[in-house]
């Protein structure tokens, strides 16, 4: 009986994992390439059969970013111009288009630019989003491959290399891997070092003036912190910077982050746009609901706290930060929106240590606002809603901290 019972067993695993064993492996192939003078790249996706995708409907968004598009099988752009699909041929099958590079904002600043010497830009631009109608029993293995201008020396993204100049995508938590995160191509001046488990490379254009060094130390210092409290070994994080006139701030994307080179590392009020975008990078926590002063606050609580417990701030200097978020923050009424302002965030953070105290004191030690983090990493994304239930169920019960008209 028992052995039936282990055959049995092991018959049930082997029919639930056979559509896995037996899906076939599809290649993707996107083939990129940087084109200066007229601020463009030429895209291409390559199928190895078109049989194994039944459509792809990109969303092209409003800006007119994306031309000339050629296919094998059948393209159609709605008439609106905002979305288009694709259904590929039979056997192998490609897609081609234009997209511009350049990305002006309303300030006169960029959050992608290219110049005759380099491009700075996310991949989700090369590719936007798109839904799959994928066949069944197929899997798609996806690459990325850009040929350089001449003179340009070498390229960067977050994904792991496989080749000169190709990288293999590979995303579990989306049914396409597209090439998003950040990528850097040109004349580049680079670091290197292993975190952890982590490959970790910062990179800027030559002459753009990033402290490539004084970025790779200060990762280095809070990185022990940042995975206690976010327990994620990403294979490689990129960090990408330049200056003028590109946009004054940070930005994170998959696997990697953007810093404007004139910004400080530890800013005067004592918060670190560098570690902010690290949380967001490693948290991975997204907002719905006009909740977006969780993942911020999140994100500027550990700018904070990381490095404190890192040891780079006195309790003195921890109290004064607080003062600071205070004064700033003082006429701040109520927390939601769809994006949190400066003011707002600054509050989040003054909440956010007061409930890590509460629950802290609630739970006899036992857990922390770590415990709620590490929670909302785990959802796909968070609300008001969710964040408060998280949080009184670490405690046993309601918070007097959350009750506030700060979050109605």
């Amino acid at each position: 009986m028992q052995a039936f019972r282990t055959s049995l067993a092991f018959a049930l695993a082997a029919s639930l994992c056979a559509p896995v064993w037996a899906a076939k492996k599809i290649d993707l192939d996107y083939q990129v390439r940087f084109v200066p003078e007229a601020d463009q790249a030429e895209v291409s996706l390559t199928l190895e059969d078109g049989k194994a995708v039944r459509s792809l409907r990109f969303d092209l968004g409003d800006k007119g970013y994306y031309s000339d598009f050629k296919a094998d099988g059948h393209w159609q752009q709605d008439t609106d111009g905002l979305h288009g699909t694709w259904n590929p041929a039979d056997g192998k099958s490609r897609l081609s288009y234009r997209v511009k590079v350049s990305h002006p904002r309303d300030n006169g600043r960029f959050d992608a630019r290219m110049t005759p010497d380099w491009a700075l830009l996310r991949g989700d631009d090369l590719v936007p989003s798109a839904e799959l109608d994928q066949a069944q029993g197929t899997e798609l293995v996806s690459r990325l491959q850009f040929e350089l201008p001449k003179g340009w020396k070498s390229v960067e993204t977050g994904w792991p290399r496989v080749g000169k100049n190709r990288f293999r995508i590979d995303n579990p938590s989306r049914l396409l891997d597209r090439p998003t995160g950040w990528i850097l191509a040109g004349q580049l001046g680079t670091r290197r070092a292993r975190l952890g488990e982590t490959e970790v490379t910062v990179a800027a254009p030559v002459g753009e003036g990033l402290r490539r060094m004084d970025v790779l130390t200060l990762l280095t210092f809070v990185w022990p912190e940042v995975q206690a409290v976010f327990p994620r070994d990403p294979g490689k994080l990129l960090v990408v910077g330049a200056g003028n006139p590109m946009w004054r701030g940070g930005l994170s994307g998959p696997n990697s982050l953007f810093m404007h080179a004139d910004r400080p590392l530890v800013s005067e009020n004592g918060t670190s746009s560098l570690v902010h975008e690290l949380v967001h990078v490693f948290s991975g926590i997204r907002d719905t609901d006009g909740s977006d002063w969780v993942s911020e606050g999140i994100a500027e609580y550990y700018a904070i706290e990381l490095l404190r417990r890192a040891g780079g701030m006195s309790e003195d200097r921890y109290q004064q930060v607080r003062e600071s978020l205070g004064k700033w923050s003082r006429k701040v009424t109520s927390l939601r929106g769809e994006q949190a302002s400066g003011p707002v965030t600054a509050r989040a953070v003054l909440l956010l240590q007061d409930l890590d105290r509460e629950i802290r004191q609630r739970s006899q030690k036992r857990y922390s606002l770590d415990d709620v983090a590490r929670g909302l990493m785990r959802l796909d994304k968070v609300s008001t809603k969710e964040f408060i239930e998280i949080s009184e169920d670490l405690m046993g019960g309601p918070s007097k901290v959350l009750d506030t008209p700060l979050l109605k």
